[in-house]
């Protein structure tokens, strides 16, 4: 059990022990459990994706799944089940990974449908979150998990969408306080490399590869802004040209999954070439399947060497980018090593990385 959440205990069985004294004090055990029930079970009702819902004001018992699960662990949210976010882990700090790794997990990572509904029951929560897409919730039996406790659906509609998403998760558990602070650290930090590329980024048109194609029916993942790999760039100034031939909805409206024929014509005008690389910076086998494309060999960018990996592009929390913008930071470093000219020690250029 992490320290937080050891400190939160504590602090449950001072309050206990306090409010045991004052009833010694008093003479009436009644009259100070009526007060703790009433403190405990005031409501209040919250604007959810499935509806206006009761929930507790200060929930106690908190279950979270899907894009839910980051923002409230990195909260110090009362949490007593979560679904598993195997995807969020290289982004989490030594803390937080151990209070994901010690909190029961009543879902996979992969699908809706995987919920543990027993093992929901079990934690006895008072509030659940549900963080899942809105199509993933049909794979919810809702009224189910409504007989458990209050339910909350706060769910992702783009990739870009995270920003407002952890607002609304954090203040159903009460945690708005959070939000605020680590969304000015985000905010400064990402306006200090604005500025510090604002000479280089200007003029320059980007495109990205993204890390979903399927290279077994012969596409790729071509991303645009507002995908998971293009926004948190953006926020530095990165301009990622052109859009989606049709907006399909979520987060088809920013990416598509063109024929690995039509690298030429996807990323004609690209000035530079950004792609998603794993945590470790390896490159997984779909952006490879691109990079190793004799077609994306002839790309103006890639033949100027301007075509750089970006890690941890699925951060989705004010905290975790923290670590994208640093990796964004190093990946655009080439760039400002040009513009200062020859005699810079640094690489004025960078290649697929692996290659």
């Amino acid at each position: 059990m992490s320290a937080r959440h050891l400190g939160f205990r504590l602090a449950a069985a001072a309050a206990t022990l306090g409010l045991a004294l004052s009833a010694v004090a008093c003479g009436s055990d009644s009259d100070n459990d009526s007060a703790a029930e009433s403190t405990t079970s005031e409501t209040r009702v919250f604007a959810a994706d499935n509806g206006d819902i009761e929930i507790p004001v200060a929930p106690q018992r908190i279950v979270a799944t899907g894009y839910a699960v980051p923002p409230l662990i990195e909260a110090d949210a009362p949490l007593v089940g979560i679904s598993e976010w195997k995807r969020g882990i290289p982004l989490m700090t030594p803390e937080d990974l151990a209070d994901y790794e010690s909190l029961e997990k009543i879902a996979g990572d992969m699908s809706a449908a995987d919920t543990n509904y027993e093992a929901i029951a079990s934690v006895n929560p008072d509030l659940i979150v549900i963080g899942v897409p809105q199509p993933a919730m049909v794979d919810l039996d809702l009224g189910a998990l409504e007989a458990i406790a209050p339910v909350v659906a706060i769910g992702p509609t783009n990739p870009a969408a995270w920003r407002e998403l952890t607002k609304r998760q954090l203040d159903a558990a009460g945690k708005l306080d959070a939000y605020e602070s680590t969304k000015k650290t985000y905010d400064d930090k990402a306006a200090g490399l604005k500025e510090k590329y604002a000479g280089v980024l200007g003029p320059l048109k980007f495109g990205h590869l993204g890390a979903y194609g399927e290279s077994a029916a012969g596409n790729f993942q071509r991303e645009f802004g507002g995908s998971w790999g293009t926004n948190i760039a953006q926020d530095v100034g990165v301009n990622y040209y052109g859009e989606v031939k049709e907006k399909l909805g979520g987060s088809q409206d920013s990416s598509e999954y063109p024929s690995i024929e039509s690298i030429p014509e996807s990323f004609a005008d690209a000035d530079v070439i950004t792609y998603t690389v794993e945590a470790d910076g390896s490159v997984g086998p779909e952006v490879r399947y691109v990079l190793d494309s004799p077609l994306f060999k002839t790309l103006p960018a890639v033949q100027a060497g301007k075509v750089y990996g970006l890690r941890y592009t699925e951060a989705a929390t004010y905290t975790s980018a923290l670590q994208t913008l640093d990796a964004i930071d190093e990946a655009l470093a080439p760039l400002l090593t040009e513009a200062a000219g020859p005699s810079s020690s640094a690489p004025a250029s960078s290649t697929p990385s692996g290659s």
